[in-house]
């Protein structure tokens, strides 16, 4: 059994047990969140929304928060004499889902 959720304009797929990086969303280390963004749900048969599933639930616990890697983002213009380089550091919540209920 799987589940497509919507977090942050991206979309993920998963499945009890995975452990994914969602955006910061300020909350306590072993918290439960409910995931009400859920776009299709596969129980034997694929359930697709229209955008989202209704009824349909995925909740995850709270593993931490964090800082992921530098992202180095650099542009160069040839011939121009013309660079920038510019970086950021994407704050997280790790979370693992628990359940998926359709």
């Amino acid at each position: 059994m799987y589940a497509i959720i919507k977090n942050g304009g991206k979309q993920y797929k998963v499945q009890e047990g995975d452990i994914l990086s969602l955006d910061k969303m300020s909350l306590e280390p072993k918290a439960t969140i409910e995931i009400t963004e859920v776009l299709a749900v596969n129980a034997g048969e694929l359930k697709m929304g229209a955008p989202f599933v209704e009824g349909a639930v995925v909740t995850a616990e709270v593993i931490n928060e964090g800082r992921d890697r530098k992202v180095v983002i650099f542009k160069k213009r040839r011939r121009k004499d013309s660079k920038v380089k510019r970086g950021f550091r994407r704050d997280f919540t790790r979370v693992r889902i628990t359940k998926i209920a359709a």
